[in-house]
């Protein structure tokens, strides 16, 4: 398997938030996320990346899954899933958590992938992102 790393800084395209009345301080988020990767792979450099999560909050903290998909200037994709916990300290949110790729078109056909990622509330409407992890390739969409 390859080992890569990257990096993002996202907009919030949308965000709805639902305050939920069973104890104080609950929440639930659904949020869109687009923006364009850096990585030391080329493959994934330049990609862009949109997501979709949502995430359980009381007091700040709680859990974050959603999914995301890479598109590049070729047309070829790749999109799998996330799951992370989410802390909040001194008014900074904070995800970390784990990414598995489940598929994707053209050479990113067949793909297997995984990571972990940190993401960062910079502001109400920007994040940043780490990730790293390994891939692999089928044979036969490497040649495509």
């Amino acid at each position: 398997m390859t080992e890569f790393a990257g990096s993002f800084t996202g907009r919030i395209r949308m965000l709805n938030v639902l305050s939920i009345s069973d104890q104080p301080q609950h929440e639930l988020q659904t949020a869109e996320i687009s923006g364009p990767q850096t990585s030391t792979d080329e493959k994934w450099n330049l990609a862009k990346v949109t997501y979709w999560g949502i995430t359980d909050l009381v007091g700040g903290s709680g859990t974050q899954r959603g999914y995301y998909v890479n598109e590049r200037p070729d047309g070829s994709r790749d999109w799998g899933s996330f799951e992370g916990r989410a802390t909040t300290s001194q008014g900074q949110t904070v995800v970390e958590g784990t990414w598995q790729s489940k598929d994707g078109t053209g050479r990113f056909a067949g793909i297997r992938a995984q990571g972990t990622f940190t993401t960062r509330v910079t502001s109400q409407t920007e994040i940043q992102c780490t990730w790293q992890g390994r891939y692999d390739l089928a044979t036969s969409a490497q040649a495509a």
